[in-house]
């Protein structure tokens, strides 16, 4: 078997040496920086599979970091924070990254939630060639039929909530504004009160098994938009 490849960034030695120990036991070559400032540099050399990112560090914290190697690094990234701030979770997944484990942190549940990512990631379906379908993951969508899927059970949409879905999965992992949606869905133009399209995103993420409270698969990109994540589904 293949070692998976990480990256590990943690300023607390301690906790860094146990967790790379637990994860090189379970087939992972884990790197370990310290220092924030290092960080990126170490990331974008080494193109891991996977990035273990902790949000306090000296230096440079996770946010200015996952900044940092955005552009140039394609794997996966998944936050560690102390904080119980809701805030700091919702403001990891808005800018990309693919999941967060709170501390303090158990081995086992980081090393579960590291072989997810890694499964999605495997496991991911490209669009088809087929114009009228269209699959992600466990998520497929049959524009003729309007018909949606989702490990392998019908999910029952209206038409407008699968046309809402449709042009979202279409675009995936690009911002769509609202003018967008509306104009297209709709016919009509935006006119910053409107709030159709909003409520149907609520209604999605509840029939889809998306937390509304803190959605991973379709989430609301501050004063921008939506974003339709495919490696989530």
């Amino acid at each position: 078997m293949t070692n998976v490849r990480a990256v590990l960034v943690e300023d607390d030695e301690k906790i860094c040496e146990l967790l790379s120990c637990y994860l090189s036991n379970n087939n992972f070559d884990v790197t370990c920086v310290n220092d924030g400032a290092e960080a990126a540099a170490v990331i974008i050399t080494q193109q891991p599979d996977i990035v273990i990112l902790d949000l306090m560090l000296p230096n440079a914290d996770g946010f200015t970091i996952y900044r940092q190697i955005k552009p140039s690094y394609q794997g996966k990234t998944l936050f560690l924070t102390a904080s119980e701030d809701d805030f700091d979770q919702v403001t990891a997944l808005e800018m990309g990254a693919d999941d967060f484990v709170s501390k303090p942190v158990q081995p086992r549940v980081l090393l579960a939630r590291l072989r997810m990512l890694l499964r999605r990631q495997n496991n991911l379906v490209t669009p088809t060639l087929d114009p009228n379908q269209i699959n992600f993951g466990e998520l497929s969508l049959d524009k003729q039929r309007k018909q949606c899927l989702l490990s392998n059970l019908n999910i029952k949409l209206t038409s407008s909530e699968f046309d809402l879905l449709w042009l979202l999965s279409s675009h995936a992992e690009e911002v769509l504004s609202r003018e967008f949606l509306v104009k297209t869905l709709r016919g009509i133009e935006y006119d910053g009160v409107d709030r159709t399209i909003d409520n149907k995103v609520v209604i999605l993420r509840k029939k889809l098994g998306d937390n509304p409270a803190l959605p991973r698969k379709i989430i609301t990109v501050r004063g921008k938009g939506y974003l339709f994540v495919p490696e989530r589904w």
